[in-house]
């Protein structure tokens, strides 16, 4: 139990990851304002991700490790300050919040995809993130053609 419990350090970065994104997408919402199509979409990035806390906080329990109660990193709270200044400066906001949340999708994707390799978690706990970041290449596609048809316009 003990090295499963050493291994729950990676699912809190998940949580951690997670609940940057659900801060991003609610920037992101202020930001749009009027722009219903996107907001829904960010609205629907913001539930997923409540989904996948949950997953993540139960498989946590599951190993017998403990949910770190330190939801956000500093990293994102640099990264929604930083989409704040970018949208202020920007010409056009929307293309630029979508650059933003295009970039933040690439984050999470990329942190999913390492601990998709990580071969000392239990099966059923690397089907749960092999199942997330299947989620998340799709978020990251529909947030990337949202950006082109933004970029297009």
């Amino acid at each position: 139990m003990k090295n499963l419990e050493s291994k729950t350090p990676v699912l809190n970065d998940l949580i951690r990851l997670n609940n940057n994104r659900i801060a991003g997408y609610e920037q992101a919402i202020k930001h749009v304002d009027g722009a219903t199509h996107l907001q829904s979409v960010f609205h629907n990035q913001i539930v997923q991700s409540y989904g996948f806390i949950t997953a993540l906080e139960e498989a946590i329990e599951n190993t017998g490790g403990h949910v770190d109660m330190d939801q956000s990193t500093i990293e994102g709270k640099i990264f929604r300050s930083w989409m704040d200044m970018k949208t202020f400066f920007a010409k056009d906001d929307r293309k630029a919040i979508l650059e933003s949340c295009v970039d933040g999708e690439n984050t999470i994707y990329q942190a999913y995809q390492e601990a998709s390799t990580m071969e000392e978690l239990p099966s059923d706990t690397q089907f749960l993130i092999n199942q997330q970041k299947q989620e998340l290449r799709v978020a990251n596609h529909t947030i990337l053609q949202l950006y082109k048809a933004e970029e297009s316009v």
